[in-house]
């Protein structure tokens, strides 16, 4: 039954990967055309954004394909090529979502602060998490000792686990960059028309269930890992 499960933990997994990334791919792709639909630029307005809202010293910088994110350590917006060049709703949608970020890092947000404290501690131990689950079968084997084995396994689980935490802590942080943030400075700044909100909701909503997914696939990961650890 323990085997059924973590099997079923394993493709759900897989689906919570794959098909989020495949249906927000599609959703982006939709509102980058037409690619001339507003007078400047993702990376213009993502500039004109931050001048306006008196935010200094944060630079807007073209990224790879993809890596649409906002650097804390840096202060940079980074764009991919498509949103810092574009001229489509997703590109300026996006723009406004990494602006919105970095107003939340100028105004002290709290969640913010948080996650940006624990994610870098989070990577590490994820890692060393996974790789002290891996080693448990030989160090049991070498050492002789099962509760030693036993040991290592629960500080790997303790690892994924708090990896798991910071991607929790991250669904606030990019809903509120988009929904309390971004979507209120398109509106407000006349941006964007009323016909066109409806549709940049969708793209942050697209954009935010990418998180939601990799939340879940983590706490599935966790939950796979302890099943193991029961039997």
């Amino acid at each position: 039954m323990h085997i059924l499960l973590i099997a079923l933990a394993a493709g759900l997994m897989a689906a919570l990967i794959y098909l989020p990334n495949y249906w927000v791919t599609r959703v982006l792709k939709k509102y980058e055309s037409p690619g001339d639909l507003f007078p400047g630029t993702g990376g213009e307005l993502a500039a004109h954004l931050l001048e306006q809202l008196k935010i200094e010293g944060v630079s807007v910088e073209q990224a790879s394909a993809n890596q649409d994110h906002y650097d804390p350590v840096d202060r940079a917006v980074r764009l991919s090529p498509n949103n810092f060049n574009g001229k489509s709703l997703t590109a300026i949608t996006i723009a406004a979502h990494e602006v919105g970020h970095a107003v939340q890092h100028a105004s002290g947000y709290p969640v913010f602060k948080l996650r940006h404290s624990l994610v870098t501690i989070a990577r590490f131990t994820e890692k060393l998490g996974s790789a002290a689950i891996m080693a448990v079968p030989l160090l049991a084997l070498v050492a002789r000792s099962p509760t030693l084995g036993g040991l290592v396994f629960i500080s790997g689980i303790s690892g994924i686990a708090f990896g798991t935490l910071v991607h929790l802590i991250t669904l606030p942080v990019e809903w509120n960059a988009s929904f309390g943030r971004a979507l209120p400075l398109l509106r407000s700044g006349e941006y964007i028309s009323k016909s066109q909100l409806y549709h940049a909701r969708k793209i942050l909503k697209a954009a935010a269930f990418t998180y939601i997914a990799g939340s879940l696939a983590s706490l599935l990961n966790l939950y796979r890992w302890i099943a193991i650890l029961r039997r």
